[in-house]
């Protein structure tokens, strides 16, 4: 069989996993922030979802290094974006779950960029 023979509906989207050192905690930040249940749970890993809709896991790696944002020393390797409807509300919300503010913000009145608990950036944003 070719790669031409597989249709696209053979594949779909299921989740998008982030290593950290303690996945309940990751998994409880992301869940509250975002409205998501969690839909399995193990000591080292946790899957937040909907029913018939993408999920966000969160994965234990014994030697997890926080990303050095925006010190490239240790790389962010990728962020999520999450649309909301007001700035200040939604990092107010955010900063009282667990999420840093870093100093450095790139452009602050489009979008703020904030770390989880774990360390990873993510940005909060109008435009999504």
């Amino acid at each position: 069989m070719s790669h031409e023979d597989i249709s696209a509906s053979t594949f779909r989207y299921s989740a998008v996993t982030f290593d950290c050192p303690d996945p309940a905690e990751l998994a409880h930040f992301y869940g509250k922030a975002l409205g998501l249940p969690v839909v399995f749970s193990a000591e080292d890993f946790v899957l937040l979802g909907q029913e018939g809709a993408a999920g966000l896991g969160f994965n234990r790696l014994a030697d997890y290094r926080r990303p050095t944002w925006p010190d490239p020393s240790q790389e962010k390797q990728a962020h999520m974006e999450i649309g909301v409807d007001d700035l200040d509300a939604a990092q107010a919300r955010l900063l009282a779950l667990g999420a840093v503010k870093p100093e450095f913000q790139p452009d602050p009145d489009r979008w703020r960029v904030l770390l989880d608990p774990a360390g990873h950036p993510f940005c909060v944003s109008t435009l999504v």
